[in-house]
């Protein structure tokens, strides 16, 4: 059914991961589905923001973040699963939208904290996805 499955993890909250990882590990193999985990970063090389960094800021930071997120699917995906790691920059609802459908995935996985006052129902990122998604998106709630 699924051929490819996007999970979205924040390497800085557990709370985005913590469910969301073992439910997209389960249906990768259930469906012998490949694997994709992604995070996104902001987009430092905006004009307003680019000025207050080091030219080579986001190279650096993309370069450290693409090892610590290796790093995590190595400890977090068993090898027989195996995962593909990537990093993206910019707005992180866009980003994850944009490589689904790069990667023409048939699911995206994404963790949803419980909803708090300010929240309707969902984070602002995850309802998003969920509105604007060309595919099924399951939201996997902490």
């Amino acid at each position: 059914m699924y051929k490819k499955i996007l999970l979205t993890v924040d390497l800085n909250e557990d709370v985005s991961w913590k469910k969301a990882l073992p439910t997209a590990v389960e249906f990768a193999k259930i469906f012998g589905a490949g694997l994709h985990v992604v995070t996104v970063l902001p987009d430092f090389g905006m004009p307003v923001v680019r000025g207050f960094f080091p030219d080579d800021f986001q190279e650096k930071a993309q370069t450290d973040v693409e090892d610590k997120l290796a790093a995590f699917c190595d400890e977090h995906i068993a090898s027989e699963t195996g995962a593909h790691s990537v990093v993206r920059f910019g707005n992180v609802y866009e980003e994850i939208l944009k490589l689904a459908d790069e990667i023409a995935c048939d699911l995206i996985v994404i963790g949803a904290p419980r909803p708090e006052l300010k929240d309707y129902l969902l984070g602002p990122n995850a309802a998003r996805v969920v509105r604007h998604a060309s595919c099924s998106v399951l939201v996997v709630r902490e």
